[in-house]
């Protein structure tokens, strides 16, 4: 169990997740960037290395989170799934202004949800994950479900999205400045 009273370091939460040489691998191969981007244009953790303060965040947040909710009723996912899920639910931003692993410099075909989407797929494909179709449906609804796709009487945002969706939010409006001249909580 990974449920701590300190954070985590990003390397002892992927730790416990099925594809964690993938991840760590994914995150070895751009570690320059991963570790320089900003987590947004200018809404949450937007300074120089932001991007990881927000995926660490988050991946913190699911940690907790879990634990919490796990103790009070059955949840329908495991830990390690919502970890992949949060791992993977803003990997493109960094390419947004860097190496898109293919096509070096500026991404300017990242500006669309749907390219985003499908540039987040491809590097999924490319580092064998094999994710379910929870997770899928997770990282398609991270953000929430857009007007477009809403549909009364459906519920299109599955479980495992709901609790991501809640750890993103928390990390991106509750504690959007954490890392930035806010020290983060004692680290194990």
């Amino acid at each position: 169990m990974l449920l701590s009273q300190k954070y985590l370091t990003l390397e002892k939460l992927l730790g416990s997740v099925p594809h964690a040489s993938a991840l760590k691998k994914l995150w070895a191969d751009h570690r320059q960037l991963m570790e320089s981007a900003p987590g947004s244009s200018h809404n949450h953790q937007a300074w120089p290395g932001g991007y990881k303060d927000h995926v660490v965040e988050c991946l913190n947040i699911a940690n907790q989170l879990y634990s919490t909710l796990s103790d009070l009723r059955s949840v329908p996912f495991s830990r390690s799934e919502a970890l992949e899920v949060m791992f993977l639910h803003d990997i493109e931003k960094p390419f947004k202004s860097g190496d898109d692993l293919s096509y070096p410099g500026k991404c300017p075909w990242l500006a669309t949800k749907e390219n985003r989407r499908q540039f987040r797929s491809d590097v999924i494909a490319k580092y064998g994950i094999t994710l379910t179709p929870e997770q899928e449906n997770a990282l398609r609804y991270v953000e929430g479900v857009p007007d477009s796709e809403y549909t009364p009487g459906e519920r299109t945002m599955g479980e495992l999205a709901a609790f991501c969706h809640c750890c993103d939010i928390l990390s991106a409006r509750l504690w959007h400045d954490k890392g930035n001249k806010v020290p983060a909580p004692d680290w194990e």
